[in-house]
């Protein structure tokens, strides 16, 4: 009779569970203001993106002849990089009433978007030719710098305004803590305690000219980003965790592994901007 899973105890068939990165890190940048592409495995292989330059229309005249368009089609490729973390517990901690393990698994999945959010706002480009890290927003060649913002929100009002003009859709915000602080402090007036973003006594929404702001400690001090997902293309996979009894036998220890694939490439980086603001 053949040995199988069913019949053999836990040790010999290790637990390997996915989870989408949807649910399980909704929070992390590149899940969350990207425009999701496809999935792929391995550093070589890319999901080639497909996109089409906004198209010409005009008014033409009853019976007359429709002027031919030919928009500009191109192709960006996603390369992907795989963020991985290995922790080590020995079975009488894993095993605990307690909630060690699951403490564990949560302190795993915050390094995880961590990573991902450092390396979505500042990752260097790779090496010309070779596949690896997708480059961050802010060493994105074509990007629109903004001037810094003092004192009022006219810098950041003309940035959105020179994105929108590039057809952007802002989406969101995203600001370094010293950033988010900075911007409201900014008083209604020379000599007035009145806080421009808000009353001093209650929270300001996290909203700034009607775009939404994510505060997210990635993004350098005292910077800003204006994003839109829809011009930043992401491939991603299922955060993948397995458990191991057998990588540290002879110490009685288990093994926790997680793993999540992910990368980006920008299609339209003039529709993508940058700020920053006086130290406060």
């Amino acid at each position: 009779m053949a040995l199988t899973t069913p019949s053999t105890g836990a040790a010999w068939s290790p637990d390997q569970q996915f989870f989408p990165a949807s649910e399980v890190i909704p929070e992390a940048l590149a899940v969350s203001h990207t425009t999701f592409g496809g999935r792929v495995e391995g550093d070589a292989p890319s999901v080639l993106v497909g996109y089409v330059d906004d198209a010409q229309a005009g008014f033409t005249a009853e019976g007359d002849q429709i002027t031919e368009d030919t928009p500009t089609m191109a192709s960006l490729p996603v390369y992907t990089s795989k963020i991985a973390s290995l922790t080590r517990m020995s079975s009488e901690q894993y095993y605990q009433p307690t909630p060690g393990a699951k403490s564990v698994s949560d302190a795993v999945r915050r390094a995880i978007i961590r990573q991902a959010d450092t390396a979505f706002i500042n990752a260097a480009a790779p090496t010309e030719g070779v596949p690896g890290n997708s480059t961050g927003l802010l060493n994105t060649p074509g990007i629109v710098a903004g001037a810094e913002v003092a004192g009022s929100l006219d810098p950041v009002v003309d940035l959105l305004a020179e994105v929108g003009s590039n057809n952007a859709t802002t989406s969101a915000l995203i600001v370094a803590p010293s950033t988010w602080a900075a911007l409201r402090k900014i008083k209604t007036a020379t000599g007035s305690e009145v806080n421009l973003l808000g009353a001093g006594t209650m929270d300001a929404q996290p909203y700034l000219l009607g775009v939404p702001v994510v505060v997210n400690n990635a993004v350098p001090a005292n910077m800003g980003l204006a994003i839109d997902s829809a011009a930043i293309v992401a491939a991603h996979g299922e955060v993948a965790v397995a458990t191991s009894e057998h990588a540290f036998f002879d110490s009685d220890s288990i093994a926790l592994r997680s793993t999540f694939r992910v990368g980006w490439s920008v299609v339209h980086p003039d529709r993508i901007g940058t700020f920053t603001v006086a130290e406060a």
